[in-house]
């Protein structure tokens, strides 16, 4: 499992997003990209987050910045999520868990006294050289928009 930090370079990836669309992290070049892994659709805590990105989609575009969501779900799951919540940004599918497991945050979780894997939510803000800025590992899942702000204003 990869250990990655600030500063080193992303993991190029090429998935399916929610509309069975190929997506790789090369198509970002030249943009800041907000790569945030979030651990399944239409839970509590990942609908607060995308709806977060989705009020504050707008403004984030404007200062040069391109959301994106990954989970295991598929692209089924992803489209009912983003249909569901009008979220104007790409979700890619993992569903072979390549992108989690190359960005480390495919990790061992315990709920309720049982373990089992699965994504640890964490964002990752890749700058246009596709080198990683930035890594918020403690989300705020109903101000994750405001964190990455914070971040880059500092």
């Amino acid at each position: 499992m990869a250990t990655l930090n600030e500063g080193d370079k992303a993991p190029d990836f090429t998935a399916k997003d929610q509309n069975g669309k190929t997506v790789s992290l090369a198509d970002y070049k030249d943009k800041t990209v907000v790569l945030y892994f979030y651990p399944k659709d239409d839970t509590p805590g990942c609908t607060a987050e995308a709806c977060d990105f989705r009020d504050n989609y707008q403004f984030l575009s404007t200062q040069g910045y391109e959301v994106i969501g990954v989970s295991t779900d598929d692209e089924k799951s992803h489209k009912k999520f983003e249909t569901k919540y009008n979220l104007p940004f790409t979700l890619i599918a993992d569903a072979d868990q390549q992108i989690v497991n190359s960005y480390g945050v495919w990790v061992e979780k315990n709920m309720y006294g049982k373990k089992y894997m699965g994504t640890q939510r964490t964002t990752f803000i890749i700058n246009p050289e596709g080198v990683i800025s930035h890594i918020i590992s403690k989300v705020d899942t109903k101000n994750s928009s405001q964190q990455i702000l914070d971040l880059l204003k500092a």
